[in-house]
């Protein structure tokens, strides 16, 4: 018996157009009112979460966050904090002084602003394609903008991420170097083509769904998890149906129990009905 379903979003929960398909959030507004809670778990701020939670009604159901791949637990509907871990500032402040001298984009959150060097400085190349980066990354997750000369001085608190952007070629050739420096102590993660991204050591998108669930009764064998890519891994081999989307890159599919259509094609709504029938009458 499945009684609670944990979703990526990008690739995942929304289509290339960054919306749910009319029968995808048909079947998970279906599951939800039998009773089966469901949780998002992405490398997004709780900020960047929350229209994903109206679009499914999240507040009526107590819905789950699950932010900055594990770094930040909470119940969108009371707002309960379930666990809550961020990288201390001095260990931010070395990643972002050791990232000057990379051709990158760094970027750190906290409550409604996004913290950046240059707002007009966005454009980075995405497999041949320019992208606005800043300006997809701010709107999608509803920050506003602030500047600052240097990002490692103005940091005074304790941050639960670093995103990095840069060239999808760049990226590839140079994010271990990124990261190597760090690697005991914090979790630095390709989590696109074009991010690379720092969190505190030991966040994990598996661990985040224990915390989250055990607490409700509800085992790994009865949670079905859908994802796409790298950072999905753990929490896909975590659970007993792990469901890769057809999208997905080979590691993930590898590790799967299943593979399902892509993130276009109702990929998650024809898991569903195929594992909960239910759903279906």
């Amino acid at each position: 018996m499945i009684r609670a379903i944990i979703l990526d979003i990008d690739g995942t929960l929304v289509n290339d157009e960054k919306i749910i398909t009319p029968e995808t959030k048909k079947a998970l507004l279906k599951a939800q009112d039998m009773g089966i809670r469901l949780a998002i778990a992405s490398a997004r701020s709780d900020n960047g979460l929350r229209r994903f939670g109206r679009w499914l009604d999240f507040e009526k159901h107590h819905g789950i966050f699950i932010c900055y791949n594990g770094g930040l637990i909470l119940d969108s509907q009371s707002n309960e904090v379930y666990f809550e871990k961020s990288m201390p500032r001095q260990l931010a402040k070395e990643i972002l002084n050791h990232l000057k001298q990379f051709k990158c984009i760094p970027m750190v959150n906290k409550d409604e602003y996004m913290y950046l060097y240059d707002a007009y400085d966005g454009i980075i190349n995405v497999n041949g394609e320019e992208r606005d980066i800043i300006r997809y990354e701010t709107r999608t997750n509803e920050f506003l903008i602030c500047e600052k000369k240097d990002l490692a001085e103005f940091i005074d608190f304790d941050v639960p991420k670093i995103l990095v952007a840069a060239d999808t070629d760049y990226l590839a050739k140079h994010h271990e170097e990124m990261g190597a420096p760090f690697l005991d102590r914090a979790k630095c993660t390709l989590t696109a083509p074009f991010f690379y991204e720092f969190n505190a050591k030991g966040v994990d998108k598996a661990k985040a769904i224990s915390d989250a669930f055990d607490r409700m009764g509800i085992s790994e064998d009865e949670m079905m998890a859908f994802g796409d890519a790298q950072n999905d891994i753990s929490m896909l081999t975590h659970v007993k149906y792990g469901i890769a989307m057809g999208n997905g890159v080979d590691e993930v599919k590898k590790v799967a129990f299943d593979v399902t259509d892509d993130n276009n094609h109702d990929g998650i709504a024809k898991a569903l009905y195929k594992y909960i029938p239910e759903l279906c009458e």
